[in-house]
Order: structure tokens, then C-alpha cells, then sequence
């Protein structure tokens, strides 16, 4: 009886495996809608606005990604979101001007621009299609367009099922 001995072709391919929630910002997310204080979803009174902002305990927010939008059609002043993040600064990790779907896209986007993608160079790179984290789509389009410059090929998927996203000529 001959041991048969298990090669790993994936292992020799020389194919590098990209999996995006490794790069996954950790830290609780939040949302400040500024819709809650406003007066029939269209009108804010500077001074229950200025009330708003003094009784909020911003410590709540404290090594958060806070997110600040408002979820109506409605003329927010300039200086409303400016007092929002001028409260929430001391305390959160990140504000964001923007919804909850458009931080996480920031915040991917902020990692990717960090990432050294010189390791790649010339290499044959998968980038990972399952998570178990919340990868956002935006994350796959930064991604692949930082490593267009650098890589000799991006597959998209799992190396024994990939997609051709990008071959160099």
C-alpha cells in the first residue's frame, strides 16, 4: 500500500489571496439622523438646536464611527452639522458627514488607500468574495483599482472558483 502524497496546487500557483474583512475597521458604528430634531420633518430651531447639542451625553459615542446625515429632504444650515461634530470629536474615533452605508465605504476606503500595495507587485492576486464580516461593495471597486497598477492579475472568488477581473498584457 503507497501513501499517496497531497500536493496543494493553490499553494503552488503563486496566487496571493486578498480576504477584505481582514481589513475590517474594528469599532462599534453609529448613527446621528438629524431628522429627530427637526420641527414636521422640515424646520430647525437654532435654540432647541443648541439645547439638542448641550443635554446630549456625547461620551455615548466614545471610539465610535459615528455617521451624521439627516433621512428627509430638508435645508439643514451649515452651522447645525458643524455643532454636531464639533460635540462628537473629543469622543468618537471617526465623524463622518454622511449615512451608515457611506461610512463603511469611507472607512474601507480609508485601509485601502493605506495599504502597501507594492507587495503585489507582479503577482497573481484573488481577491475573496465571502465574509463573514460586512464587506461593502465600494471596498472591491477600491481594491481592485489600487492594485490595477501593480499586479499582474486580479481574480475575484475563491481560488478554486475565480472570476478574471484583470490580466496584464
Amino acid at each position: 500500500m503507497s501513501e499517496e502524497t497531497i500536493i496543494n496546487k493553490v499553494e503552488q500557483s503563486g496566487l496571493i489571496t486578498i480576504n477584505l474583512e481582514d481589513f475590517y475597521p474594528e469599532g462599534q458604528r453609529k448613527v446621528i439622523d438629524i431628522r429627530e430634531q427637526l420641527i414636521e420633518d422640515v424646520l430647525l430651531r437654532e435654540k432647541s438646536f443648541r439645547e439638542y447639542i448641550a443635554s446630549t451625553d456625547w461620551s455615548q459615542y466614545q471610539d465610535c464611527f459615528v455617521a451624521v446625515y439627516c433621512s428627509v429632504d430638508a435645508v439643514i444650515p451649515h452651522w447645525a452639522y458643524m455643532l454636531v461634530a464639533t460635540a462628537l470629536q473629543p469622543f468618537a474615533k471617526m465623524v463622518y458627514f454622511g449615512n451608515a452605508e457611506e461610512l463603511e465605504n469611507k472607512l474601507f476606503e480609508q485601509v485601502i488607500d493605506a495599504m502597501n500595495v507594492h507587495t503585489y507587485q507582479d503577482a497573481r492576486v484573488i481577491i475573496k468574495g465571502c465574509s463573514d464580516k460586512p464587506v461593502p461593495a465600494a471596498a472591491y471597486f477600491y481594491l481592485a483599482a489600487k492594485l490595477r497598477p501593480v499586479a499582474k492579475s486580479i481574480m475575484f472568488g475563491e481560488p478554486c472558483s475565480t472570476v478574471p477581473v484583470f490580466k496584464k498584457k
